[in-house]
Formats: C-alpha cells, sequence, structure tokens
C-alpha cells in the first residue's frame, strides 16, 4: 500500500497571522506536524508540504520534505482543504492508495495514533476515517432570546448526557481515488475515537496557543 502524506500550511490567516511559523515550544508550529509524520515514516510513506510561503518552504529543507508550490487560488480564505489535497495528489509522480491528512493547526499527537488509526482503516476497509472526542457540553439553541437545550433537558447531569462526538482534526485517513475527486470523507467513514488532552488542541487564535503550551507542557513526548 502506497501512502502519501499531506501537510498544507498556507501564508495567510486572518485570525491569527503567521501561525503556521509561530512557535509553540522550542519549534514553528508545522514543524510538530513534520516532526510526527517523519517519527510515523513507515505508515506515513511520502511527504509533502504544500505551500505558498517561502518561510515555510524554507523550515522544510532540513528534513528533506518536498514542497509543493500552492498556486494563488488554492492560497485564498475561500480554497477548500479538499482542492489543495487534490492538487497536491495531482502534482505527485506516482500512484497511492490512500492519502493522509496532518494540519498544523493540530500539532500534538498522541505517538501511536497514526499508526493505530491507519490500521484500523485497512482492517475495516473504510473509505475514510477521521478523529473525533466525545464533548460533554450542554449544548442549546437561543429562538426569540430564550435558550433551548438541544442534547439534554434542564436540571440533566453531564455525565447522563446522550453521547455526541466533534471532529478534533487531529488527522484524516482517506482513499486515495476519493481525493482525487474532491472528497475528503467518504460514505464508509469510520469516527476514530480520540480521548488524549492533545484532542483539545486547535489553534485558530492567540489563546489557543496559550493553551496549547499549557498542554504541551503538562503532557509531554506522547
Amino acid at each position: 500500500m502506497k501512502t502519501l502524506t499531506i501537510i498544507p500550511a498556507r501564508a495567510g490567516s486572518l485570525r491569527l497571522p503567521n501561525k503556521n511559523t509561530r512557535l509553540l515550544g522550542n519549534l514553528p508550529l508545522i514543524e510538530h506536524s513534520m516532526k510526527y509524520a517523519l517519527r510515523n515514516k513507515a505508515v506515513a510513506g511520502d511527504i509533502v508540504i504544500t505551500t505558498d510561503d517561502e518561510q515555510i518552504k524554507k523550515l522544510a529543507i532540513p528534513y528533506d520534505l518536498r514542497v509543493i508550490h500552492r498556486p494563488e487560488e488554492l492560497a485564498s480564505d475561500t480554497a477548500t482543504t479538499a482542492s489543495v489535497m487534490t492538487h497536491a495528489l495531482e502534482e505527485m509522480e506516482k500512484e497511492y492508495d490512500w492519502v493522509i491528512l496532518l494540519q498544523p493547526t493540530n500539532p500534538l499527537r498522541p505517538m501511536n495514533l497514526l499508526s493505530d488509526a491507519f490500521a484500523k482503516a485497512k482492517k475495516l476497509q473504510v473509505d475514510s476515517l477521521m478523529t473525533v472526542t466525545r464533548s460533554y457540553h450542554k449544548l442549546g439553541k437561543i429562538t426569540e432570546e430564550r435558550f433551548q437545550p438541544f442534547n439534554y433537558k434542564m436540571g440533566q447531569r453531564t455525565q447522563d448526557l446522550e453521547p455526541l462526538y466533534y471532529e478534533n482534526g487531529l488527522l484524516y485517513i482517506t482513499k486515495a481515488s476519493l481525493i482525487k475527486k474532491g472528497i475528503i470523507l467518504g460514505e464508509h467513514n469510520y469516527p476514530y475515537i480520540v480521548e488524549h488532552p492533545y484532542a483539545r488542541v486547535d489553534i485558530d487564535e492567540e489563546i489557543d496557543f496559550k493553551f496549547a503550551q499549557f498542554i504541551l507542557t503538562q503532557y509531554p513526548n506522547e
């Protein structure tokens, strides 16, 4: 089975400029995903960075990773991750069976997550796999200035909530044939549950960086 791992990182970011090159711990944010992929190279296969950022391209050089230049139309705020992945796959000279997505904004991942998740995807013969984490939030809607519980009844204990899960973004595994069609999650998509503090880290704003630093300090090298 031939696998391509894609790490997408564009230059622009409206909410947090240059976030992919900001330091988390002693590494630029994107390097956490680079190093994770390399530590798991037996599963990750070929590893590519797709970017329009010259600084990110330079960061990839010491790791001997291939860089695919992202065209302007795929570096805008409206460009989809699926379109970026399709472009990267089309730029490769090889044919692949699987494509793995590692987003720099989810920099912390349990060490064995990729190998375990990939083994599960192959065993179950799924179209795709995404990582999820259980939510314990009491959610509701506000209609005409009134709060209406959505997933619970007023007074219900948190531990008695119906299990609901959120897409944590740690990684995605998809058949290459679907990526060629611009699809990341297929009809037979497996939700791989991750209950680890790393799953709570998703960096979009300044406070997310501070939280990520705290988690990294409390749970190093996991």
